[in-house]
């Protein structure tokens, strides 16, 4: 009870003689230090509303307006057309009564310049608005730029000339339009084309057609008018549909992972690395706070992309419902939730209002470690709740966890800023058999024992006892690339600015008298560790069925893809199309991820890959056509994959707009054959890039061992493949499969060979002259 008596800031006894009164400095400074720093939070927060409010003006641009408009009466004219005259009509009579005439056409010109100033800024944000509605320099060729997009350019320079905040732009950023239904249908019928038989497809165009000719139009029309309403018309529904109301284990089926360095451990200190990475955390935290973070653009380019994600980053959780979950997002949180060999702990990482130094986080986490006190009963797997399903999940949070110790320690992890995870084993590229391990480094991070990880935290963090780190972060507030932002941040400052001293312990000094970590405590009754169990059984069978492979692919990368003129991405998807036509002697309906963080709010689109075009040059390659034929496919293959990936980008993809309707459709209480058949189908091949946003970070040419691994995702259909890939630098790229075992047609290693042999024979394909040599 030591650290709870530091925590009084006075006591007082009632004697005969009166009141005695003990005040404790130290609490009392502690109480000072950490209200002045919430005051100048609460500071900065305002200042930011202010410069976010004014942009892509600045607060200066008032003081300049007001000069030019006093300067232009001080000649004897009127720049406001009488305007000024107008409002000095109509000051109030107090005014009027104590300022001068020359007083009140000063207050009257000061009302005007503000009116106008505010007038001017609504203008450039309007302009600023319409000019990132313009996407044809997407479907431009490169080194063929139209001298509409080079005025386009400059003018969106100009207007963003001024340094902005991360949330500078959100104002500025236009709206998801909705797309034509006779486009979205016939783009549609065009991708589902090369996967169906005559009469299939002919079928399947009958129902386009009634439901374009009936219900689609009606549909379409409500959900025109909610883009009108709504900031985006797909966010809220995707989120809540597509996440929240899902009742099965979100563990492995939604929540996906992220790996540490490939080949380098900066410490191999349980402690140092965890007190290393929770700073770098905690230190983006404040950045995004402060809004310290450069806005995300397109690389290569000025256009910003939505930053909305990044505010429920931290302090959030998924608390259950019985019927749908909902996100709970707080303000700030000075502390964070440690699991650690069965017991669950509050660290706090700030005191006295300032943040805890490296060395004193990774003091606290030794602590933990040390802890030799068992887990109370019921305590051990308790995190098992939130792997398994969810509505049993909510019967018992609502019935067990809403009053008395086991609310108290439950909110503690829900209202903590991360979840970290101390894990017992090693994991990562090492041993005997550095492929397997690889997997099972996937698989830890993945779903763990399914018991010792929060799977409702925004993300877990886990050190493993070799100093290796990875996360797994849940999917419903945030999609991949917001997550490899924040950990491509977190690595580079662990390693290149934190660092660690010639011990492998992490700088700076410790404040011995820090009060350890609070254990929390639990009640656990036999009813809750029945279901404890039966959750865990569950997730278990979910974890035990998912067959993951993790592999570098090192032959070559994307600098010799661009050497040949073709996109990475589209060669990649062309190799997966090759590969799975090889493992499974057909194609399939390919989903690819897509952002759409171009407009507001915006999230992820669908590309459907498997287009008739990647599917002509697929047969042709294995029927052993001329090279000729086969390199010309194979470029028109790519070409179509490009701009569906910029129809998708720029809001002309097909299911968001078809899975709007559909919701639209249950509001409405009528039934669509078409719609329901639509978003039936099985994506059995389901991929997703993700790109490194922050190479400055990292230096690959004299320190090419820090090479991130990217991360992973779960199988999307029982008989199906997962597949994640990071290009990194100009000579790799990482690889994350992923299938059940449950289905006997797949197997992740199996995948990865063939993935690795499709981009082999690609490359061997694409590098021979016409005389069928390779070229150097």
């Amino acid at each position: 009870m030591a650290e709870a008596h530091q925590a009084v800031a006075f006591q007082f006894t009632i004697t005969p003689e009166g009141i005695d009164l003990q005040l404790s400095r130290q609490a009392l400074s502690q109480i000072y230090r950490s209200g002045l720093r919430c005051w100048k939070k609460r500071l900065s927060r305002m200042k930011n509303r202010v410069l976010k409010g004014v942009y892509p003006a600045s607060p200066s641009s008032w003081l300049f307006v007001v000069i030019v408009i006093l300067a232009t009466m001080y000649t004897q004219s009127d720049p406001s057309m009488g305007l000024i005259a107008k409002i000095q009509e109509h000051l109030p009579l107090s005014l009027s009564l104590t300022l001068s005439a020359q007083g009140q056409t000063m207050v009257s010109a000061l009302l005007f310049s503000t009116l106008l100033w505010l007038s001017l800024i609504l203008a450039l944000r309007f302009c600023l608005k319409v000019l990132l509605s313009y996407h044809r320099w997407m479907f431009e060729q490169h080194g063929r730029i139209s001298t509409i997009t080079k005025v386009w350019v400059s003018l969106v320079r100009l207007l963003s000339s001024r340094t902005p905040l991360l949330y500078s732009y959100q104002t500025s950023l236009p709206h998801l339009p909705v797309p034509a239904i006779r486009d979205t249908l016939e783009r549609f019928l065009e991708s589902v084309r090369p996967l169906q038989s005559p009469a299939d497809f002919e079928r399947v165009s009958r129902l386009a057609a009634d439901f374009e000719r009936t219900l689609g139009n009606r549909l379409q029309r409500y959900l025109k008018l909610k883009a009108l309403w709504a900031t985006n018309y797909v966010s809220d529904w995707w989120e809540e549909y597509v996440y929240l109301r899902g009742r099965s284990p979100i563990m492995v089926n939604s929540n996906y992972y992220g790996m540490d360095f490939l080949y380098v451990t900066p410490t191999a200190n349980q402690a140092a690395r965890a007190g290393n990475t929770i700073t770098a955390l905690l230190l983006y935290r404040r950045k995004v706070n402060r809004e310290e973070l450069k806005p995300s653009r397109i690389p290569g380019t000025v256009i910003p992309l939505c930053a909305a994600q990044c505010e429920r980053m931290f302090n959030t959780t998924r608390a259950p419902g019985e019927e749908t979950d909902v996100l709970q997002h707080w303000q700030d949180s000075e502390f964070v939730a440690v699991y650690h060999r069965g017991r669950y702990y509050r660290l706090w990482v700030y005191r006295a209002g300032r943040l805890l130094s490296p060395r004193e986080i990774q003091y606290q986490i030794q602590r933990i470690l040390d802890d030799p006190s068992p887990p109370q009963p019921g305590e051990e797997k308790l995190g098992a709740l939130t792997a398994g399903n969810r509505t049993p999940w909510a019967r018992v949070r609502k019935q067990y966890f809403s009053s008395g110790v086991n609310k108290r320690s439950l909110d503690c992890i829900e209202k903590a800023a991360f979840f970290v995870s101390l894990d017992e084993q090693e994991e990562g590229m090492k041993g005997d058999d550095p492929e397997g391990n690889l997997d099972c480094y996937a698989k830890a991070l993945l779903h763990g024992k399914c018991y010792d990880r929060w799977f409702d935290k925004s993300f877990s963090v886990v050190v493993f006892k070799n100093g290796k780190t990875g996360l797994n972060a849940e999917h419903s507030w945030a999609d991949a690339p917001t997550v490899a932002h924040l950990w491509e941040f977190t690595l580079a400052t662990d390693a290149f600015q934190l660092g660690y001293d010639i011990d492998g312990n992490c700088r700076g000094e410790v404040e011995h008298s820090l009060p350890p970590p609070q254990r929390l405590s639990w009640d656990i009754p036999p009813e809750v560790q029945a279901q404890v169990s039966e959750s865990l059984a569950v997730a278990q069978a979910l974890a035990d069925d998912v067959d993951c492979h993790v592999f570098p692919f090192m032959e070559f990368g994307k600098g010799r893809m661009k050497k040949l003129k073709i996109s990475p991405d589209a060669f990649i998807q062309l190799s997966l199309q090759l590969a799975y036509y090889r493992d499974r002697g057909g194609f399939c309906l390919t989903y690819e991820a897509s952002m759409t963080r171009l407009f507001r709010e915006g999230r992820t689109e669908t590309v459907r890959s498997c287009s008739s075009e990647s599917c002509a040059f697929v047969l042709a390659l294995e029927e052993r056509k001329g090279r000729e034929e086969c390199c010309s496919l194979f470029r028109k293959a790519a070409e179509k994959h490009q701009n569906l990936y910029r129809l998708a980008m720029t809001g002309s993809g097909i299911d968001r707009h078809l899975f709007c309707l559909y919701v639209v459709s249950k509001y409405l209480g009528v039934d669509s054959p078409f719609l329901k058949e639509v978003l039936s189908e099985p994506w059995r091949l389901s991929t997703s890039q993700t790109p490194i946003q922050q190479m400055e970070l990292f230096d690959l040419v004299n320190h090419p061992e820090f090479i991130s691994l990217g991360g992973g995702f779960g199988p999307v259909a029982d008989d199906g493949y997962g597949v994640s890939y990071i290009i990194v630098g100009e000579n790799m790229v990482n690889f994350h499969v992923s299938c059940k075992h449950s289905c006997k047609e797949t197997n992740s290693r199996r995948f990865g060979s063939e993935i690795s042999r499709a981009l082999t024979d690609l490359m061997t394909l694409l590098s021979m002259d016409s005389s069928g040599k390779k070229q150097l």
